[in-house]
């Protein structure tokens, strides 16, 4: 299934530099188990963010969202 995940970080430092927001939004065809396993590694693993991303040492609040799509969503309209 195609799926849309989009993870917001606030008041993240990145390379000693402090960053107030970063919004990051990818479009992957996964399976529903691995969806189940990325939603349980984000609620149960801590510092999941800081683990997973070269360069993150610290993320103030986070929130990952992952909405199901349609296939014509990703189709451009004609013009």
């Amino acid at each position: 299934m195609r799926v849309k995940f989009t993870l917001t970080m606030d008041d993240v430092t990145v390379a000693n530099r402090d960053i107030d927001c970063i919004i990051i939004d990818w479009i992957d065809d996964v399976n529903e188990q691995e969806v189940v396993a990325l939603s349980h590694r984000w609620i149960s693993t801590q510092n999941f963010l800081s683990q997973s991303m070269d360069g993150l040492s610290r993320v103030g609040e986070s929130s990952l969202t992952i909405e199901p799509m349609d296939n014509t969503s990703l189709e451009s309209p004609m013009m």
